[in-house]
C-alpha cells in the first residue's frame, strides 16, 4: 500500500527530527543522481539547505548515510551508503505501515470534510 499523502511520519532523535519524508526523498535522489546539488535542484531547494540536511542526517545516526568526495576530475560527488539505502527503505516501509493502519479512519474522516468551493463558471 502506498502512503497516504496527508500522513507525515517523522522519527525524532532526542530533540530534532532524525528522518522524515523530505530527508528520505533527498537521500533517494542523491542515490539516483550521485550529487547533492542535483538532488537539491530536483527538490527545488538550495544546495546549502540540502547540505545542511545531509549533515543533520549523518549526525543523527551512528553510521554515515551519505559520504562526499571533494574535487577531482569530475568535481567530487556524493554516495549514499548501504546503511543510507537501508534507512530509506525502512522509513518508506514504516510510512506504508502507518498509512495502512489508519486508512479506514482516514476514509471516515474524509467523508466528514467539507468539499472546497467550486470556482464560478464563466459564461
Amino acid at each position: 500500500m502506498a502512503r497516504y499523502p496527508g500522513l507525515m511520519l517523522r522519527i525524532l532523535a532526542e530533540d530534532h527530527p532524525a528522518i522524515g519524508p523530505g530527508k528520505a526523498e533527498l537521500v533517494a535522489l542523491i542515490d539516483a543522481t550521485g550529487s547533492i546539488s542535483a538532488a537539491a535542484r530536483e527538490m527545488g531547494m538550495s544546495y546549502r539547505r540540502a547540505w545542511q540536511l545531509v549533515e543533520a542526517l549523518n549526525a543523527s545516526f551512528i553510521e554515515p548515510v551519505v559520504v562526499t568526495a571533494v574535487g577531482g576530475k569530475r568535481g567530487g560527488g556524493a554516495v549514499v551508503t548501504a546503511f543510507g539505502r537501508e534507512l530509506v527503505a525502512l522509513f518508506r516501509a514504516m510510512e506504508s505501515k502507518a498509512s495502512e493502519a489508519v486508512a479506514a479512519d482516514i476514509e471516515r474522516l474524509q467523508r466528514q470534510m467539507r468539499k472546497p468551493p467550486r470556482a464560478p463558471q464563466r459564461p
